[in-house]
């Protein structure tokens, strides 16, 4: 009896082992498809083709970029603030020097050193604004989380456009300093919120705690999820339910 149980015991490990493999194996052909999709819809933008990027690894995936590519070039928002100075920081700098123009471009950031080091390569547009605001650890329902320094009282305004690549992840309620600056949203706003890394559980719970703040204040709110090699998730305004079957 005891050996029919080791057997089952063990079975049943291997074949969720086996599933564990088989979805890695079908992220990473989505991740190919995105790919081809992101190089086939940039086609005609000399200045994003001629962009290099760093695509992937700790950086956004073809996913992310793809969906951000296409907000950007549908929806042109105006107020935009990300969470984490990297690739994308270029990608949507860019947008502004050559497509957009009377934007505000925030970039929440906690390294000055990766700062210095980045604008050695990188000449921002006028626009994009770095705001150094160092890491600290925050309690989140009992839980240690990584979270900017002040960042309640350092960005107060509203925006089009919230990207949500930083900071270093947590295991729960990961990079949750957007449920706070959800908080300033009413009725009738229109924007478009991107939280890259969705496949992990504390970005789940952060996207959780979203919609339940959203529902809570009456915002009419529509969620997507882009899956990838890394999975993307994208929580939008009703005037941009678009944005969610791109």
């Amino acid at each position: 009896m005891k050996n029919i149980f080791s057997y089952a015991t063990n079975l049943t490990l291997r074949i969720k082992d086996i599933q564990r493999h088989q979805k890695k194996i079908m992220d990473l052909q989505y991740e190919t498809i995105w790919a081809n999709i992101y190089h086939d819809c940039i086609k005609g933008n000399r200045e994003i083709e001629s962009l290099p990027l760093n695509i992937g690894r700790f950086a956004g995936n073809y996913t992310f970029f793809y969906v951000l590519f296409r907000i950007m070039t549908d929806k042109k928002p105006k107020r935009i603030i990300e969470f984490g100075l990297g690739e994308s920081s270029k990608f949507i700098s860019t947008f502004i020097k050559n497509d957009i123009h009377e934007n505000v471009h925030t970039i929440v950031e906690h390294d000055e050193n990766w700062q210095k080091n980045f604008e050695k390569s990188f000449s921002f547009s006028a626009e994009s604004q770095i705001v150094i605001c160092p890491l600290i650890t925050k309690n989140v329902k009992g839980f240690n989380v990584n979270s900017y320094q002040n960042i309640e009282n350092t960005i107060t305004e509203k925006y089009d456009l919230y990207i949500v690549d930083g900071p270093f992840g947590s295991e729960r309620y990961s990079r949750y300093d957007i449920v706070g600056l959800m908080t300033h949203l009413e009725k009738g706003d229109d924007f478009i919120v991107i939280l890259d890394d969705y496949h992990r559980s504390g970005e789940k719970d952060t996207l959780a705690d979203i919609e339940n703040l959203l529902k809570e204040k009456g915002i009419a709110s529509e969620t997507g999820i882009y899956r990838g090699e890394k999975s993307v998730a994208v929580v939008v305004s009703e005037h941009n339910k678009y944005f969610t079957t791109l």
